[in-house]
């Protein structure tokens, strides 16, 4: 009986510590909590009713049938699936500056290049003059911004620094990819960054939102600003740019600032700036 309650008690503890220290995705996330869970059920069952033992047992294969063995195996597959993944990707797709056109174009001279790669023959200007546009104009009220949502719009004037403007989100510019892809475009934003490895790895490069830094900003380089759908933090160093690539350490992307083919960054500190953003990025199914 005791040997039980340890061999239990240990288990839980192992779940425990596999839950603080493993990055783990949701649904094996709600499986190991389950585990957790039924394995603190049958330990309290043991100790309140030591008489049905075999009952008790009875009840802990099940549990081991029904819920740890579909863990393992979940497992297992996730891991042959990562196995499976090339460990080194670098993609040839065209290089475009936004300079000297579009100082503030980045979002959409990283579409170019993304649908210039997909076959596309487009160029920035055009993509500039297509995108949605937010009309809502800048104004201060008692030390208070009231601007546009990126999302509902390119915010600002795209074309001169000396003018208010900022940027666009991923709502607009995927809904300009999909005039030229109707059926290819695919919107990535919200997911993990495993996503973002699976398509590159498939031959597509991923357009993303991140920083000028590519790395993550402190709280004072943000602001907030008041949007007509309601408040937006935003940073004046948001940048567009087209993922081309990763290895063990660096994501490598295409700037459209720099104008810099295969540019790369510390990869860890790439995903922290993209996750910081709002995890916003869209590709096309090849």
């Amino acid at each position: 009986m005791l040997t039980m309650i340890s061999l239990l008690t240990a288990l839980i503890v192992l779940l425990c510590l596999a839950l603080l220290r493993s990055p783990l995705s949701r649904k094996r996330d709600q499986l190991l909590l389950a585990v957790y869970a039924g394995c603190l059920a049958l330990l309290l069952a043991v100790l309140s009713n030591h008489k049905s033992w075999a009952q008790t047992k009875d009840r802990f294969q099940h549990f081991v049938q029904e819920t740890i063995v579909p863990l393992v195996n979940y497992d297992q597959a996730a891991n042959a699936g990562k196995s499976t993944l090339k460990s080194t990707v670098l993609i040839d797709a065209p290089l475009i500056s936004q300079l000297p056109e579009l100082p503030r174009g980045c979002e959409v001279t990283s579409l170019a290049m993304l649908l210039n790669h997909a076959g596309i023959d487009v160029d920035k200007m055009t993509l500039a003059r297509q995108v949605r546009k937010n009309p809502t104009p800048y104004q201060v009220k008692n030390g208070r911004v009231f601007y546009g949502h990126p999302n509902e719009g390119f915010v600002g004037d795209m074309y001169t620094l000396s003018k208010p403007g900022y940027g666009v989100y991923h709502k607009p510019i995927k809904e300009l990819a999909e005039r030229y892809l109707p059926t290819q475009i695919v919107d990535l934003t919200g997911q993990s960054f495993e996503h973002i490895y699976d398509y590159v790895a498939k031959g597509s490069p991923v357009w993303v939102i991140t920083n000028t830094t590519f790395r993550p900003l402190p709280p004072s380089a943000f602001r907030e600003w008041q949007t007509p759908q309601g408040p937006v933090k935003i940073t004046y160093r948001e940048h567009a740019v087209l993922i081309t690539g990763y290895d063990e350490q660096y994501i490598y992307f295409n700037d459209p600032l720099t104008a810099i083919k295969n540019q790369k960054a510390p990869k860890q500190e790439f995903i922290a700036a993209w996750v910081q953003m709002g995890r916003q990025a869209i590709t096309y199914r090849r």
